[in-house]
Parts: C-alpha cells; structure tokens; sequence
C-alpha cells in the first residue's frame, strides 16, 4: 500500500541550534535508510506559512501498522505531528497503463 503522509514539525522552544541540526542531519540518514528499503518513495515541501516546518511524504509499507513502525523510527518523529492517508490506485493512473 502507498501512504501520503502530511508530517508538521514543531520545534520547541529552547531548543539550540546544534540540537536542530542533530536531530535533522539523523532524520536525514534514516530517510536515507527507509528510502533503501522501499519505505519512502518521494518527499515534496508544500508551500509553507513564514516559520512552517512541513513535508509531504509517499510512503510504501504492507499495512498501516508497518507504516507507523518506519515513521516512529524517524528522529523528527519526537517533534512531528503526522497526518496519514491511505492510497489506493485510480483506474485513469497514466502510472499504471490505465489509462487510455
């Protein structure tokens, strides 16, 4: 199954900078793992209000119980308020050939 999932971010005050750019350098690595093993296809950045920390996410996981386990391994995840919904395949998908 394919998820889209709208991840808000928000820092809580206090937090340093090298505290930020710790958890994101570590957030990054393990896209990098997820996207490895065909958990996260795509990232796109929405268009964002002044201070908006947000990304859209695909996501690809069996159920809905696999896609919580790779998004709670993520480092932001302490900070992030996730949004999922699930994806299933239009029939008119130019994707899939079904199209005509």
């Amino acid at each position: 199954m394919e998820f889209l999932v709208d991840m808000v971010t928000t820092v809580p005050d206090g937090t340093t900078e090298d505290a930020v750019a710790d958890i994101r350098a570590r957030e990054a690595q393990r896209s990098r793992e997820l996207t490895a093993q065909g958990a996260l296809l795509r990232l796109w950045r929405p268009p964002l209000a002044p201070g908006e920390w947000r990304t859209w996410g695909l996501f690809s996981a069996p159920d809905e119980t696999r896609l919580e386990q790779a998004l709670a391994s993520m480092p932001l995840r302490v900070w992030r308020q996730d949004t999922v919904t699930p994806l299933s395949p239009h029939p008119n998908d130019p994707g899939t050939g079904g199209a005509r």
